[in-house]
């Protein structure tokens, strides 16, 4: 049964009118605070029983949100803006609020959980990386307990299942939307073990009496879900499913026929395969073999160790042409202690718990001259779209919604509500500067830096791969200016790395989503020589990606600038806007720049890649629910 609350704010125009209600809300905070502790939390379990009833009026989330106000104030120092309210309102409706980077989505949080927890509904905040969530958790936890609501956090994917279990049971907890799955798919692997025990054994328990200590499972239900940056949560990282997998055992058995497959492709065979000629490779990374190719990966001279087999032959092949042509080291994974360690593509973190499936990981140990591992065997998966459907109520933030509505409207039954910015934004946006190659461009680059560096003004150059950041660094160095490289390398000094890219002729180098979620101050001299200025060194497939990473620049009415560098080698042109790569190189200037605006282009670039990036998630979510279904009715015929 809808509340009033929900009744009344059934459309995001109804979040703008709601400047009385939050003069409310302060009025509300402000009685609060001659409170003690103690009387503050009574306060709050007063408005447990005034939320446990059927209806929920305006005055008792008023009182929810004053709480909220004023245990932030009391307890981190916080004063709540409005938008930061609304922000808070949008979300505990079930909504997405998209708020501006550097607008406070964190403290935003707090208030849409406390009034979840105070209406009796556990909730999960979902964070994009471990980071997020134990400095979240480690920030937040004083408010939650101040008004008597526990907090928890799944910090550890490998914590024991009693400390895990004791984090869900708490009305608030604070995880990655990766641990969050995969702890649902640990659940879900359990009850298919238990499912297989012996027949009766269950009701037989219950009719001696005897009961189980605790829940068999580690999560304890699904009532509600706050994602934050959740497009990046929701949309970036649903594009392959969650796969729960045993642990591995030792070499794989396979390992000769992954070794073979890699001595045809790499031309350490006599008369190996050429491309075009026994396979063709698309541009997506589909593999198909010819007819001649076929008829050479089985010929007289290629001993395949048929008994080891593990899929047909042909796949070995395939998976070794991609290993060979489209995965490269430092850009799609990195080696660290002779093991291979997944890059994420659109945010530069390394991986060291995540592999590829279906061979492609073991071609690449192959290709890299590392032993070959087992393959893991997988015991249970779920997409990232069907699991965040099961939340009965789901929300979220992120700078960066708008452009996405029909996705999150079609998949998670989402709208966006846009709030308002608290300052007006003064954020300089220079046309992007073309050029016919990718040394052209990157020479620009560092001379673009060097004239910013002698003014003072801090510099955030963003770059799509490890090898780019390096690249950069290579060149600055030659021009001996000093900078901090932040490549993904570095995970639990990225934050600190970042928060330091404000200070006066600071230059940082960074790969796009490197530091997300955390603060860039300026120092007070940077702000009068035009704020922190932000290169962007190379488009993202995603202009939501390139967004975030604009907006690190301008934030809460600073001063500042961004401006994209592209080039005819880039990936997004090369791979996906091919149509632009002969205008680029033979347009150039003797300097190898186009002195033309080719922005409108570059977007419908991106455009193509989200629309057939969004397409590929609709249709793994669907593939996820017709195998869902099926088990399920076999499950039912058993």
């Amino acid at each position: 049964m809808a509340s009033t609350l929900d009744t009344a704010m059934s459309s995001p125009q109804s979040l703008r009118g709601l400047t009385n209600q939050l003069v409310d809300v302060r009025r509300h905070a402000d009685r609060l605070r001659k409170l003690s502790d103690g009387c503050l939390q009574s306060a709050a379990c007063d408005l447990r029983e005034s939320f446990a009833r059927a209806d929920t009026p305006l005055a008792t989330v008023t009182e929810g949100l004053g709480l909220s106000v004023e245990a932030l104030r009391r307890t981190v120092g916080v004063e709540l803006y409005d938008v930061q309210l609304m922000a808070s309102l949008a979300t505990s409706l079930g909504n997405v609020a998209e708020m501006q980077t550097g607008e406070g989505k964190t403290f935003s949080v707090a208030p849409a959980a406390i009034l979840s927890a105070l209406r009796g509904n556990a909730v999960h905040v979902a964070t994009p990386n471990v980071y997020l969530a134990e400095r979240d958790y480690a920030l937040l936890r004083p408010v939650f307990e101040v008004l008597g609501i526990s907090a928890g956090l799944i910090g550890d994917s490998n914590a024991a299942p009693a400390a895990k279990k004791a984090a869900y049971d708490c009305e608030v907890t604070y995880a990655t939307g990766f641990d969050l799955g995969f702890d649902y798919l640990r659940d879900q692997a359990a009850r298919q073990t238990t499912t297989h025990s012996s027949l009766g054994v269950e009701l037989l328990k219950k009719l001696r009496g005897e009961t189980m200590a605790g829940r068999s499972t580690i999560q304890r239900g699904h009532p509600m879900a706050i994602v934050d940056e959740i497009d990046h949560v929701l949309l970036d990282d649903a594009g392959s499913p969650l796969i729960l997998c045993d642990a591995p055992h030792g070499n794989a058995e396979d390992a000769e026929a992954c070794q073979l497959a890699r001595r045809l492709v790499d031309g350490s065979l006599v008369d190996g395969l050429v491309n075009g000629e026994h396979f063709h490779l698309q541009m997506t990374g589909t593999v198909s073999l010819t007819e001649s190719g076929n008829q050479r990966i089985h010929a007289h001279d290629v001993s395949i160790p048929v008994k080891k087999l593990l899929r047909p032959w042909s796949e070995y092949v395939q998976q070794a042409i991609r290993a060979r042509f489209c995965f490269q080291r430092d850009v799609h994974y990195v080696l660290d202690k002779q093991q291979i360690q997944i890059v994420d593509g659109s945010t530069g973190r390394i991986f060291s718990d995540r592999t590829w499936s279906e061979g492609l990981h073991q071609a690449i140990e192959a290709k890299e001259g590392l032993a070959v591992s087992s393959e893991r065997s997988v015991m249970a998966q779920v997409t990232r779209q069907r699991y965040f459907r099961i939340y009965r109520k789901l929300a979220g933030m992120t700078g960066t919604a708008v452009g996405c509505e029909a996705e999150f409207r079609k998949i998670y039954n989402l709208k966006i509500w846009e709030i308002p910015r608290r300052k007006p934004c003064q954020r300089k946006l220079y046309p992007p500067r073309a050029f016919a190659n990718v040394e052209a461009k990157y020479t620009a680059i560092a001379e673009d830096a060097s004239a910013m560096h002698r003014t003072g003004r801090p510099i955030l150059i963003g770059t799509s791969t490890i090898v780019e950041s390096e690249l950069m660094a290579a060149l600055l160095r030659q021009r001996r200016l000093p900078f901090q490289l932040l490549n993904g390398r570095q995970d639990a000094e990225e934050a600190a790395v970042i928060a330091e890219a404000g200070k006066k002729s600071a230059i940082t180098i960074a790969t796009n989503m490197a530091g997300r979620g955390t603060d860039i101050r300026l120092d007070q001299d940077v702000k009068s020589l035009g704020g922190l200025h932000v290169i962007v060194a190379a488009p993202n497939e995603l202009q939501r990606v390139d967004r975030q990473l604009i907006g690190r620049c301008a934030r809460q009415g600073d001063e500042g600038s961004a401006q994209t560098f592209v080039s005819a080698d880039d990936d997004l042109i090369r791979i996906h806007g091919p149509w632009l790569e002969r205008p680029l190189r033979n347009c150039a200037d003797r300097h190898g720049e186009l002195q033309i605006d080719i922005s409108q282009r570059l977007r419908k670039v991106q455009q193509l890649v989200e629309r057939k990036q969004s397409s590929a998630r609709l249709q793994l979510m669907q593939q996820d629910l017709a195998r869902e279904s099926l088990f399920s009715r076999l499950a039912d015929h058993l």
